[in-house]
């Protein structure tokens, strides 16, 4: 099966994709993007004393749960993080860096007001650090079986949360990447285009990896919403697999390339 990679101001790529999915968690809904910040911050502050490290790459993992991700889906999301952390291709994209670490959070977003952190800032220096920290996403991520009342796709607010969180890293990190998987276009809270632009002004990439729905429109897919609206920064780039089996192959491919130190482009 195949995928593609598509750069800003650049057409696809093809590439040939596997993968196994599987598996899912809850939600802890919020009312308001303040609260939201709040919770964030709150987390962060334990994260900072618990996992201070300098590290090569910092990235942020922000995984659609609204409404329209069901538990195939959830599952795919979920899974496919796990299985591409702590693939051999990934662990040794990191020891090949200078420090030889990377930092990674993942949290959950969807409407504003509904965002939940799974994972807080995690150094990752080897497979036991990955495998500790898949466990952790394997079995405190989302589900897909409560989906009531989580609203609509607000990747603007996906985007503040991610920036925010890579604001409070509690280290040095030579890359900073807000790392979006999402099935839907913004359709809730703000406009996207202010997070993104502050996101950029930072010196952050926003990467995406975009789900096809069954009813896409072919002449306009969501990786060219995604390209033309949501990535941005230093040799961004959006993946779009082709289906399920794709999905954690497209994952790990862009992971390789975030995590790489010396070469930012997918081959």
């Amino acid at each position: 099966m195949f995928g593609s990679v598509y750069h800003q101001d650049a057409g696809p790529l093809s590439f040939r994709e596997r993968v196994r999915t599987k598996g899912w968690g809850i939600l802890t809904p919020v009312s308001s993007i303040s609260r939201v910040t709040g919770i964030v911050a709150a987390s962060m502050f334990w994260a900072i004393s618990a996992h201070a490290a300098n590290v090569d790459v910092a990235i942020v993992f922000a995984v659609d749960f609204s409404s329209s991700i069901d538990p195939k889906i959830a599952d795919m999301q979920r899974e496919g993080h796990a299985a591409a952390l702590t693939s051999p291709e990934i662990i040794a994209a990191i020891s090949r860096n200078y420090v030889g670490c990377i930092g990674i959070a993942y949290f959950e977003w969807s409407s504003p007001g509904h965002a939940r952190i799974v994972l807080p800032w995690t150094s990752i220096c080897g497979l036991e650090d990955a495998k500790a920290a898949a466990a952790v996403i394997s079995r405190k991520g989302d589900t897909g079986f409560i989906r009531r009342g989580r609203g609509g796709t607000s990747v603007s607010s996906a985007i503040d949360i991610g920036s925010l969180l890579l604001d409070q890293f509690p280290g040095k990190a030579a890359k900073k990447v807000i790392d979006i998987s999402s099935n839907g276009e913004n359709n809730d809270g703000l406009p996207v285009q202010p997070s993104r632009s502050n996101a950029i002004a930072k010196g952050y990439t926003i990467n995406a990896i975009a789900i096809p729905t069954e009813d896409e429109s072919p002449d306009e897919p969501l990786a060219s919403y995604f390209a033309e609206s949501v990535i941005g920064g230093s040799q961004a780039f959006v993946m779009t697999p082709k289906g399920p089996d794709d999905y954690t192959m497209a994952l790990r491919r862009k992971l390789v390339t975030e995590v790489s130190m010396i070469d930012d482009r997918p081959l």
